[in-house]
């Protein structure tokens, strides 16, 4: 009963996490970091008592129906979910290409490749990419690459990082739609994270599409190793490596709350309505999320299936990309792609204009 009284606690604090910046009681972000596995235990101590036919079962259970609303960021199910055929929808995808294999981390020369294939099937008519990377010459001039293979006519990039005068790393948005205006939120340092938003007109009227990569944790290798390690029960002492992650996922946390509501403020003074896509680099749970989207809808929540989850690489392993919308639009058909050729899914969706 002890052990249960702190799991109520802690998925009560995680209830929290979306409401309270890090920048002022980082702590709680850890819980909300976890909410899923809180919820787990919560909900196998209301089996445990239940088997035991004890009143003791409400306790939790009570619990887990208060922040009942919180699953639906995490796990949906939509049905009869068809637009209508007569209306005109706007297809979207939000896409981490991390930089298009260009390190071979899949150890698979055709990964590129097969990004193209996947961009030109989906066929998109809004793209937004995150860690994009473009040569000014050779096979990765990925820009030139992409405006042959698809139909997008429009595009509006940043670069965050240059090396040499022919590689540049950043952030793109792909439109078959005008852009008629351009512009970048400042996050008041220099940063390889970035937001972006371009002005689209679309059947006479003109949309805000905001895409954005936000601070990640930045794990190093050996933090990663340490993780393994731990995960394959390999005796460990190594107190220097827990505070290193500890300090690096707060650090990353406050961070993005800063970023949050710089972005927010943008949002909240667009003169058009917004579509809102990236990677976040935090979960549904957290304050981020629940930051920008703020008067905001969540397509997976509208339209999605299953858990939604976005990340492939270890931690955390939950949906951390996110296309959100304006209220002037109906979300459809959200999916996440299973694909593994980054070390994120590209998520994709339709939207209509109500």
């Amino acid at each position: 009963m002890l052990c249960n009284h702190f799991a109520v606690i802690a998925l009560l604090v995680s209830y929290m996490a979306p409401h309270i910046s890090p920048e002022n009681f980082w702590l709680i972000s850890f819980f909300g970091l976890f909410y899923p596995i809180l919820l787990i235990i919560n909900l196998l101590f209301v089996i445990y008592w239940a088997i035991q036919i004890k009143r003791r079962a409400l306790y939790s259970f009570l619990i887990v129906i208060v922040g009942y609303s919180n699953l639906h960021n995490y796990v949906q199910f939509t049905f009869n979910n068809t637009p209508d055929s007569t209306k005109h929808l706007i297809s979207i995808m939000s896409y981490n290409v991390k930089v298009f294999d260009l390190y071979d981390w899949n150890s698979n020369i055709d990964t590129r490749n097969k990004m193209f294939d996947l961009i030109s099937t989906q066929a998109p008519e809004i793209a937004c990419f995150q860690e994009y990377y473009h040569r000014d010459s050779s096979k990765y001039s990925n820009t030139d690459s992409l405006l042959k293979f698809t139909n997008f006519k429009y595009y509006h990039i940043e670069y965050t990082s240059n090396i040499k005068p022919k590689q540049h790393f950043g952030i793109a948005t792909f439109s078959n739609y005008p852009i008629v205006n351009k512009g970048k939120i400042n996050f008041g340092y220099h940063s390889n994270n970035v937001c972006i938003y371009s002005d689209l007109v679309i059947s006479k009227d003109t949309f805000r599409v905001y895409n954005m990569h936000l601070q990640s944790i930045a794990f190093s290798k050996d933090d990663y190793k340490y993780m393994d390690d731990l995960q394959k029960d390999v005796e460990t002492e190594d107190i220097e490596h827990s505070k290193s992650i500890l300090t690096r996922i707060k650090r990353a946390f406050i961070k993005r709350a800063k970023q949050a509501d710089i972005i927010k403020f943008s949002i909240d003074s667009s003169p058009y309505p917004v579509i809102v896509c990236g990677d976040f680099n935090d979960t549904p749970g957290s304050y981020t999320k629940n930051t920008i989207a703020t008067n905001l809808s969540d397509a997976f929540v509208e339209s999605g299936n299953g858990f939604g989850r976005s990340y492939i690489g270890k931690f955390p392993s939950f949906r951390i990309d996110y296309i959100l919308h304006d209220k002037t639009f109906k979300a459809y058909n959200f999916r996440t792609i299973q694909e593994e050729l980054s070390d994120h899914y590209p998520i994709v969706c339709y939207l209509e204009k109500q």
